[in-house]
């Protein structure tokens, strides 16, 4: 819950991140903003390869670099921009100050080392005060507080000895070890059972709650979000199309792919004929070669021909808190000059032609 005059934790600005292929330049993240409160939650919603997760990675500056880069953009983590600190300044930042629990529990966590080897070089890398026996005291502690039975015995497992459940747990413990100020979370839940999401969810609030810890949940589940969220951004394409607090988005969804993606979330208290299930048409974009317009104009019920399909829409302040980047809220003024501007550009392609 975001506190009255409640501390700017992370504040992104026209961020950039392109991948370099043989096909040609993939711009996974193109020109996104955002910010992050102290005890805030929030969501990033959207399709598998919009650019969720390049987003939290560039943030982190743990995108692999060929292919990948941070063309543009500015990241201010408390007030510093951290894509300009030196390699030495960002590690300290990672694991002390900005933590972040992975997709895939398996992948990021070490086969060949002991979970209690893991954790302790976690901690005594950005507590260089602190003792193996404390670092160990400390990781039995976290893995009690995440809800693994036996921490004091289990601590000295390897990884292939834990559920895919019990490992997710070993990461949040890992991600929570030096009381970060902001956890980002990819897709925590990912290929859990029910029982366990919902415990592992529950961890994430705590943590939220108690420690005012700054939150960005990266999820397809829109139930999750509505439940832990207090304000979401819906990405597509690289781009965010709409950013507002979470009961607006349920209440008022503004942009069309918005509207799809709640529409096409099971209702139990709605049934017959309006309680069918949504489909958004279509798949997502080649975001290799996409157009000078909007991306989601081919899929969306409610495009304009002639301006959708050719011009990039505006982005536009619905409330103080809400805001959509869509053609359905664009004034006759902006309308005209946009296509203005198309006519020049079509007109210089057929000459270049």
């Amino acid at each position: 819950m975001i506190e009255k005059d409640a501390k700017l934790i992370l504040d992104v600005h026209g961020l950039q991140t392109y991948f370099k292929t043989d096909a040609g330049i993939v711009k996974a993240v193109d020109g996104i903003d955002f910010s992050v409160h102290e005890g805030e939650t929030l969501g990033i919603v959207g399709e598998s390869g919009c650019g969720k997760s390049v987003t939290n990675l560039s943030v982190m500056r743990l995108v692999q670099s060929p292919p990948g880069k941070i063309v543009g953009g500015e990241v201010f983590f408390e007030g510093d921009d951290i894509l300009k600190v030196s390699e030495a300044e960002m590690r300290n930042i990672r694991g002390n100050k900005i933590s972040m629990i992975f997709q895939d529990p398996m992948t990021s966590l070490n086969p060949f080392l002991r979970i209690s080897t893991q954790m302790i070089e976690t901690i005594r890398l950005h507590e260089t005060n602190v003792t193996k026996q404390e670092a160990l005291a400390r990781s039995i502690q976290l893995l009690k507080n995440v809800g693994i039975p036996g921490a004091e015995e289990r601590i000295f497992c390897y990884p292939h000895q834990f559920s895919g459940g019990m490992r997710q747990r070993v990461m949040i413990a890992m991600a929570l070890s030096c009381n970060a100020k902001l956890l980002i979370a990819d897709e925590p839940t990912t290929a859990l059972d029910v029982t366990i999401q919902a415990q592992i969810l529950e961890l994430i609030q705590k943590v939220n709650h108690e420690m005012k810890t700054a939150v960005i949940l990266i999820t397809h589940d829109l139930g999750v979000v509505a439940g832990m969220c207090d304000n979401v951004c819906v990405m597509y394409a690289g781009k965010i199309v709409e950013k507002a607090p979470t009961d607006k988005i349920y209440k008022f969804p503004a942009h069309p792919y918005t509207e799809g993606l709640i529409m096409s979330v099971p209702r139990m208290d709605i049934k017959g004929e309006k309680g069918k299930l949504f489909s958004i048409e279509g798949q997502p974009p080649n975001v290799i070669d996409l157009p000078e317009c909007c991306a989601f104009h081919p899929r969306c019920h409610k495009a304009m021909q002639g301006l959708c399909n050719r011009c990039y829409p505006p982005t536009v302040m619905l409330d103080d808190d809400h805001e959509v980047t869509c053609w359905l809220y664009g004034d006759e003024k902006q309308k005209k000059v946009a296509m203005a501007r198309a006519d020049e550009r079509e007109k210089s392609e057929e000459v270049s032609k």
